[in-house]
């Protein structure tokens, strides 16, 4: 595992549920590449902390899942504004140089973690 992956992904849901644009602006690589209900893609770390102020998101990290040198996927409580109660989804996160440069969030830990070990075995062959 790379020695900043868990405090990158540490640091991204601080900063997020923190609401902190710049803080969460600076936790992400440029670009971060993003999976979510509202599409994919990569996005600059502008957007991201646009992302964060827009949604409102809390995601509340309840058990680590370490999927090789740079994924980790991360079973959270998710929260917006309107929320009355949380919904549980799965993000995959991927850090280098103790940036998060990759959030898949996923629906479910099942799904998650399947998707990381896809992403792992395709960057292992390359």
């Amino acid at each position: 595992m790379e020695p900043n992956l868990e405090e990158a992904v540490n640091e991204w849901h601080d900063s997020v549920n923190a609401g902190d644009l710049q803080r969460s602006a600076g936790a992400v690589g440029d670009p971060v590449v993003v999976l979510g209900p509202k599409g994919a893609g990569p996005i600059t770390p502008a957007q991201f902390a646009e992302w964060v102020e827009r949604s409102g998101i809390k995601l509340i990290p309840r058990s680590w899942h370490p999927v090789g040198e740079r994924l980790m996927v991360v079973e959270e409580d998710a929260t917006w504004p309107k929320s009355t109660t949380p919904t549980r989804v799965a993000t995959v996160f991927r850090a280098s140089g103790g940036k998060v440069t990759a959030t898949l969030r996923l629906p479910d830990l099942k799904a998650a973690l399947e998707l990381a070990y896809i992403c792992r075995e395709m960057a292992a062959t390359e």
